[in-house]
């Protein structure tokens, strides 16, 4: 009985390290601020495209063509100059996507959110040379730093997620509980600061 209960454990942990991986927690967050910042339908297409390319559709289009001509061992970069490599690059998407956010008169929210991951990017860009922090804590923390800041009290259950899925990266064995941590610890920093230097409060409070 020892074996399929922890065959269903491992398999839990697969399928939460899936679900919330960084590309699509980013997409998550990007949807509801296009909706929270938009004017309209069109402009919410608009900045949901404009942030979600560099953050996630075109990160994640690269990261399958590098694994798609053996590039990198296998789409969690276990490699760890793998990892440095294509973090460089992430730094670059997200630097061309807040540039592009600013040129092009986005909400500061959107702004805000987008810097958080330019620095958060770059911090495990460095830190990937020596050590593995976990990308997946800070994916899924990121979003939900910047939710509790905008809506309070309101998404507090959903902060569990981040438990879960720092728990699941470390029995799958990919990180260590202090590499979870770091990453966590990290998202919140990038996310509060930013929010912070543009002024992003409580939606009740503040405009957008």
């Amino acid at each position: 009985m020892a074996l399929p209960r922890r065959r269903v454990w491992r398999d839990l942990a697969r399928i939460l390290s899936t679900i919330f991986n960084p590309f699509l927690t980013a997409l998550a967050l990007f949807v509801i601020l296009a909706d929270v910042s938009a004017k309209g339908t069109l402009d919410f297409w608009r900045l949901l495209f404009l942030s979600t390319f560099f953050t996630s559709i075109g990160p994640m289009l690269y990261v399958f063509w590098l694994y798609a001509t053996d590039r990198i061992s296998d789409l969690d970069m276990s490699v760890r100059h793998e990892r440095e490599m294509v973090f460089s690059a992430f730094v670059v998407f997200y630097v061309l996507g807040a540039l592009v956010l600013w040129l092009t008169h986005a909400p500061r929210l959107m702004i805000a959110a987008m810097l958080g991951y330019v620095v958060s990017t770059l911090v495990v860009q460095y830190i990937t040379r020596y050590w593995k922090i976990s990308t997946h804590a800070l994916g899924i923390t990121a979003p939900l730093t910047a939710l509790t800041l905008l809506y309070g009290r309101q998404p507090l259950p959903f902060l569990v997620l981040i438990p879960m899925v720092c728990w699941a990266r470390v029995y799958l064995g990919s990180h260590t509980v202090l590499q979870v941590l770091a990453g966590a610890v990290l998202a919140v920093c990038s996310t509060a600061f930013f929010f912070s230097i543009f002024h992003i409060g409580l939606l009740s409070h503040a405009g957008r």
